[in-house]
């Protein structure tokens, strides 16, 4: 069984950090890819930030320069670092984790799996930026 817990959400003004914590219980052996995804409401969950057995990291877009994912106790903690958080609607963020790779890379760059082909998820943690 696979268990993902988040904590670390909160309101923050814009301008701050906040450094976000997944607990990951269960058969972590078999993890492939671990990532945060975010999702506000009326929207889709999209890839924040992601990390593979290999260390290789994908980081969408928002989160360039200014997220840092890294894992911990042999991927059993992960972590998603925000700094220079900018005024957002609120949104969850979510732990996810795969036995599959979650990036997936072409001749044209790499890119994050689809929210439906990720394998277990958390409850998720709210994070709000206010400006």
């Amino acid at each position: 069984q696979v268990r993902l817990v988040e904590s670390g959400g909160g309101s923050v003004q814009a301008g701050g950090s906040l450094r976000l914590s997944c607990a990951a219980s269960g058969d972590t052996d078999g993890y492939y890819s671990m990532g945060w995804f975010r999702q506000s409401q009326g929207e889709s969950r999209e890839a924040v930030a992601i990390i593979e057995r290999d260390n290789t990291t994908y980081y969408g877009d928002s989160a360039k320069g200014r997220f840092t994912i890294s894992s911990a106790n042999a991927k059993h903690t992960l972590y998603l670092q925000m700094n220079s958080l900018k005024p957002d609607a609120p949104a969850m963020y979510y732990c996810a984790a795969d036995p599959q790779p979650l990036i997936r890379c072409s001749v044209t760059g790499c890119y994050p799996s689809g929210h439906n082909e990720v394998s277990f998820w958390g409850q998720g943690t709210q994070v709000t930026v206010s400006s």
